[in-house]
């Protein structure tokens, strides 16, 4: 599309001084056709004003004209901002061990974390020098294998983080965090030495502060649930 083409266009709607409602097709269709083409919107705006000023005898009526473009440029409505795309990590190999201790180190206020098992002791040391911070860490975990051989989690409770544990013969089998009611991490992967070493599991962090509060609705009824 030519910008003479659009001129021509703008200038039959601009014949009578007042835009039907078939011409308003004619300009919806022609902002179509232009985005298609890559042409900017804010041009279609400029050549509508710029054919209106020279419609105009008053210089003074041009310069109010120029005023009223400017105004809009102003108020015109921004896009909305689109997340950070997620990201995915794998296992065997260090990629999730290193997403969820950089999440823990990042961590400003709150980190609640809902887990099958803690045996990595990076991870509990991740998790204890947040809470030294002074971020309010919390902790739900299976109770059975809270008893397990390498579990961390009585070294977590011994050092003052809350821990709730399920009390059923079924297992409390989430794998998920939430970091400052923005930051969702979730997957298979479990918080183990063995699945960082061994194991072919995956992790996926997610900024997103809608998804981040479903999953703390289901924490908080968990939390509730295992008092």
């Amino acid at each position: 599309m030519q910008h003479e083409q659009i001129d021509q266009l703008l200038k039959r709607t601009l014949s009578d001084f007042r835009l039907s409602r078939g011409e308003k097709r004619i300009v919806a269709d022609l902002a179509d056709e232009a985005e298609r083409a890559g042409i900017n919107l804010d041009f279609l705006r400029h050549r509508a004003f710029a054919l209106g000023a020279e419609e105009l005898r008053d210089p003074q009526s041009k310069q109010v004209l120029e005023w009223l473009e400017d105004v809009i440029k102003v108020l015109r409505p921004k896009p909305p901002e689109e997340p950070p795309r997620p990201r995915v990590y794998f296992s065997p190999g260090d990629e999730c061990l290193n997403a969820v201790r950089g999440s823990l180190e990042r961590a400003k206020k709150t980190v609640d974390i809902c887990v099958f098992t803690i045996t990595d002791d990076r991870i509990a040391e991740e998790i204890l020098e947040t809470a030294d911070r002074g971020v309010a860490v919390r902790v739900i975990t299976d109770d059975d294998k809270s008893l397990d051989a390498g579990s961390d989690i009585s070294r977590l409770k011994s050092r003052g983080v809350p821990v709730r544990c399920d009390r059923s013969e079924y297992h409390m089998h989430h794998k998920f965090a939430v970091i400052d009611g923005e930051t969702v991490l979730t997957g298979s992967y479990n918080w183990t030495r063995g699945a960082a070493r061994n194991n072919e599991e995956n992790l996926v962090a997610y900024q997103d502060s809608g998804l981040a509060g479903e999953f703390m609705v289901e924490f908080e009824r968990l939390w509730d649930q295992f008092r």
